[in-house]
């Protein structure tokens, strides 16, 4: 992956972790992932974000679907456990909001007040799914006039079967992520090793 501008991390930058939650290891349920190494990004991330008194949010989906792993009441709800193990440790204010669709910013509390009201412009989104949540997340983000950096190592998602059998791989369904929101203008897709970098 090529990163072809520097990258400033702001010193109010938010890190938005996008649900982070043991349903999502159900492999039978959602197939096969990708990026192996994201739980690991999204980890140095948060410690950094952490140490340095930055802003965390931290995003979990409380699906109103029946059978789903991630339904409010089963384990699956639950946020990983190096996220929740993390959680109120930083020395930054923490928000921590649970919604129902792909946008953190529909959820409760409202997201973009709680940015909006500590003068916050600017977001690193990482969690899961790339595609799904974190995708629907950075381009409302964007909208809003937020500067949003999407680490793509710091996130992964699932294979996936669409309209008329068409079939993507998660590495494939990353990438045309990855190339919607950078060539879009919604997003700077960024590595984490370069954000940590930024921030340090």
């Amino acid at each position: 992956m090529e990163i072809t501008e520097n990258i400033t991390v702001q010193d109010d930058a938010a890190l938005v972790v996008v649900d982070v939650q043991k349903g999502f290891d159900d492999e039978g349920f959602w197939g096969r992932r990708d990026n192996p190494d994201a739980e690991r990004n999204m980890a140095a991330l948060i410690d950094r974000w952490q140490q340095t008194g930055r802003p965390v949010v931290f995003v979990r989906h409380d699906s109103p679907h029946a059978g789903s792993p991630l339904a409010p009441g089963t384990g699956g709800n639950a946020l990983k456990d190096f996220v929740e193990e993390r959680r109120g440790k930083g020395n930054g204010p923490e928000l921590f909001v649970t919604k129902t669709v792909n946008s953190a910013f529909y959820g409760e509390p409202d997201l973009d007040a709680w940015l909006k009201g500590a003068g916050t412009g600017q977001l690193v989104i990482v969690g899961i799914q790339t595609n799904m949540c974190n995708e629907t997340t950075a381009r409302m983000g964007g909208n809003l006039g937020y500067d949003v950096l999407f680490p793509l190592d710091a996130m992964h998602t699932f294979d996936l079967t669409g309209p008329f059998g068409w079939r993507q791989s998660a590495e494939e369904l990353s990438r045309a992520t990855a190339v919607s929101l950078h060539g879009g203008r919604f997003a700077r897709v960024v590595r984490t090793e370069d954000v940590l970098k930024a921030v340090a």
